[in-house]
């Protein structure tokens, strides 16, 4: 593998500079919902992610957490352009990929890869392991047919599968193996960012961690930087140096790591660690656990003012008639939240 972590191995001088390796400006993807058979009109719009702002050092964990719906797949997929935006910029390595098509965005593309979610629908059952691995170099011209057999047992031997098993195929494999296969894949064209779109959850529990420790390794061998997508707080906690939390198409809290988890200052933030346990029995005892009460409002017509105000247990009037300004209380924290400044709902 000494050639793959050779090319792969970062440059020293762009780590010098203060340029982010992506950086998201107000990114928007509303997905329109059409009426008609013979003439369609357009009658409204799913307003999946709607203006998000944030940036990516090199070989950082940015964690993106929030409820079922939210935006965070969608967010992922429009960042690498897979679903195109309806507005805003997605910069990395300084150039704009929402100005990049077909051959241009297809050679940038080499740089960015995505772990899906579900192991058993992102491998394709009729395809072998090695010719599943060696797909992208294929397509993107990398290497020829017949060099790539030491290149695809390398990347296997990487993710700790046995290179003498690429002949079988995706269902004689375990989950975990078939996302370590995912990963060998997402690896092969040497990418900078990866994305992983809840890489674990459909995973058991005791393969989970197996997973997340294989990508930190990689991490540290490779300088990758992920966005990594979840639901397990617990997990984000662990994995990532920053963490974003996404409600309804926009953040709602963003701040480093141990900051969230210790200070949270959006309600929504709050009630979200109030439902983690934790090992310590006294202290499980003496927390408090908020409740969120109703459901997810609709995309399609979000509330006015704070979006979250329909489930929040401190709104007020003004949360109906002002949308909260995102602003920076602390250096790094990012809130949207009329009230955070009084100290939120878990210390009160």
């Amino acid at each position: 593998m000494m050639e793959l972590a050779t090319k792969a191995a970062p440059d020293p001088a762009p780590a010098m500079t203060d340029q982010p390796l992506l950086r998201v400006e107000d990114l928007v993807k509303h997905f329109p919902i059409s009426r008609g058979i013979v003439i369609q009109r357009m009658v409204g719009a799913v307003r999946a992610v709607d203006g998000i702002n944030f940036q990516v050092s090199r070989g950082e964990t940015f964690g993106l957490v929030g409820e079922s719906g939210c935006g965070k797949s969608t967010a992922g997929r429009t960042i690498l352009q897979l679903y195109r935006p309806t507005a805003g910029h997605v910069w990395f390595e300084g150039q704009d990929l929402t100005t990049l098509k077909g051959e241009d965005l297809r050679f940038k593309r080499r740089d960015m890869q995505m772990i899906f979610q579900d192991p058993y629908a992102s491998l394709n059952p009729r395809m072998t392991i090695d010719d599943i691995v060696a797909e992208p170099l294929l397509v993107h011209g990398l290497l020829q047919r017949g060099e790539l057999r030491d290149t695809v047992q390398d990347l296997l031997r990487l993710v700790g599968l046995n290179p003498k098993l690429g002949n079988r195929y995706p269902h004689e494999f375990s989950g975990g193996q078939r996302q370590r296969i995912g990963v060998a894949r997402a690896l092969a064209l040497q990418p900078r960012l990866i994305i992983c779109d809840e890489p674990i959850s459909a995973l058991d529990v005791s393969i989970q961690a197996q997973v997340v420790n294989l990508l930190e390794d990689l991490q540290e061998r490779f300088n990758l930087a992920y966005i990594f997508i979840a639901h397990d707080l617990s997990m984000v906690r662990h994995i990532s140096n920053r963490v974003a939390v996404m409600y309804m198409g926009i953040f709602a809290e963003l701040a480093d790591r141990d900051e969230l988890f210790n200070n949270p200052l959006h309600p929504y933030t709050q009630a979200l660690l109030s439902a983690v346990p934790v090992a310590d029995p006294v202290v499980e005892e003496q927390r408090r656990r908020i409740i969120l009460e109703g459901d997810v409002p609709s995309p399609v017509n979000p509330p006015s003012g704070c979006r979250f105000r329909t489930r929040c247990p401190v709104a007020r009037e003004r949360c109906a008639l002002e949308v909260p300004e995102w602003r920076e209380l602390s250096r790094g924290h990012w809130v949207a939240c009329h009230f955070a400044e009084s100290g939120g709902i878990i210390q009160g």
